[in-house]
Order: structure tokens, then C-alpha cells, then sequence
């Protein structure tokens, strides 16, 4: 599902996480929005069917086809899974990206397993009664952040896709690597990493090192969830790169 988010100008693409949904970037569509015009994308297999090859070929596809109409080239901010698929959409199509945000996530997690994180994702106590009980399961970052993906029900909240999917989707990453993808892009990058990252030591870094135009941060303090764990620190440099890539478009 895309969603147009208004503004106007350059296109602005919102790809979220794994486990995440389009209204996972409540907190930042109305600064975005004074870039250009944003759309999010709710990704296959959340909250909508799967695609039909369940690997990043498939969702890059469902990608091309649900921003179709979108005519010039967009800029692409992605967390996490939002980011592999941005770039490698880009690497794909060319033509149609001018620039990247990559947030927390690293080309090379080949051997990795997602057995024990799945196992544990399916013993969260599904269904969350309320609100308050995923707040306080998860804590105030995660917990809105997971507000805002899960489906509402009368009995309450809880994934808005299947455990399996996810764990079919993150075990495709340790299984290969993306650096050729993200070697051949030729637009300019912003690379931002949470001190207390996912990723593989030293491998964004590198990202920034291998890429023609890029910029590597380190945001001390945050996890994963970076533009919600520091969204000021966060704001600040993608505004910046923003004005950047699309002031002159």
C-alpha cells in the first residue's frame, strides 16, 4: 500500500523496518514534507499479501510497481529492511532514485540466523490487551513504535503479519550479501548508525568508504530505532541532506 503523505517537489519515499508499517514515520512526515512530497509504503507482507518469489527481487518488485506513478526520480529513506530493498530498488532502477537514507542496516549478514529472535517473537502474549500493555511489555520507543504497526482489534493489538514471513524474511539475509547492489549506485547517501546497532562492526562505515557520494554518522546513544530513539540528532542530519539533494531539483 502506498500513501500519500502531501507535500510538493521532489518525491520523498518512506520504507520502513521489518516489523514496521508505513505509520511507523508518524514523527517524521511533517518535517519531511518540507523537502518534498512524501509517500510511505506499507511493505508485502505486512499487513498485506506476501509476494509471490518471498525474497528482495519480490518485494523490490512489489516496490517498483506500487510507486509506478510516481514520475521523477525519489528520494528513498529507509530503515533497516526499508533501506536493503531502497537500495537495491535503486540499483535495479536507476533512473528513478536520486538519493538514499540508510538507517541501520548493513549489507553482510551472511551465516546469521533468525531461529532464536522468531522463536521469541512468537512467544509475545498476542493479543496486547491495550495500549498500556504493549507500552509497558516493550517500553516507550518500541512500544509506540509497535503501536503504530500492529493491528487494532476488539480484543486488543498484535502483529499485523505472520511470524513466519518475518523469520523467512530476515533468514534470506544470512544467506547473501548486498554489497554488489549497494557498490553500483552512483547517487549521493547519508549512512546513519545507532551506537547500539544491529550491524555488523565496522560494515556502514565501509558502506560510506566503497560509495562515490556518501556520508557516515555514528549517533551515540541510539539503537536500532534511531529516528525515534534520537529523532533530533536524526532530524538534523537528514534535513540537512535533504536540502541538499532537493534544493536544486
Amino acid at each position: 500500500m502506498l500513501y500519500d503523505e502531501g507535500g510538493s517537489g521532489v518525491p520523498i519515499l518512506l520504507l520502513h523496518g521489518l516489523m514496521g508499517s508505513a505509520r511507523t514515520w508518524a514523527d517524521q512526515v511533517p518535517w519531511v514534507r518540507e523537502y518534498g512530497h512524501v509517500y510511505a509504503v506499507d511493505a508485502a507482507g505486512h499487513g498485506r499479501p506476501v509476494p509471490d518469489a518471498l525474497g528482495t527481487e519480490g518485494f523490490v518488485a512489489d516496490l517498483a510497481e506500487l510507486t509506478a506513478g510516481i514520475g521523477e526520480p525519489m528520494v528513498i529513506v529507509g530503515h533497516s529492511m526499508g533501506a536493503i530493498h531502497g537500495w537495491v530498488f535503486a540499483a535495479t532502477y536507476p533512473e528513478r532514485v536520486r538519493a538514499i537514507v540508510v538507517e541501520d542496516i548493513a549489507p553482510d549478514f551472511t551465516g546469521r540466523t533468525a531461529a532464536h529472535w522468531a522463536e521469541l517473537i512468537g512467544g509475545w502474549p498476542q493479543p496486547f490487551v491495550d495500549e498500556q500493555a504493549v507500552l509497558d511489555y516493550f517500553g516507550p520507543v518500541a512500544g509506540t513504535y509497535f503501536l503504530r504497526a500492529f493491528t487494532a482489534s476488539a480484543d486488543g493489538y498484535r502483529l499485523h503479519g505472520d511470524v513466519e514471513t518475518f523469520r523467512a524474511i530476515s533468514e534470506e539475509w544470512g544467506t547473501r550479501d548486498f554489497w554488489t547492489e549497494w557498490k553500483s549506485l552512483r547517487v549521493p547517501a547519508l549512512l546513519i548508525e545507532g551506537e547500539h546497532t544491529i550491524t555488523p562492526p565496522g560494515q556502514m562505515r565501509t558502506m560510506a568508504q566503497v560509495a562515490v557520494d556518501a556520508e557516515y554518522v555514528l549517533v551515540e546513544g541510539a539503537g536500532h530505532l534511531v529516528h525515534d530513539e534520537q529523532p533530533e540528532v536524526y532530524r538534523t542530519h537528514v534535513s540537512r541532506f535533504l536540502h541538499r539533494v532537493t534544493s536544486n531539483a
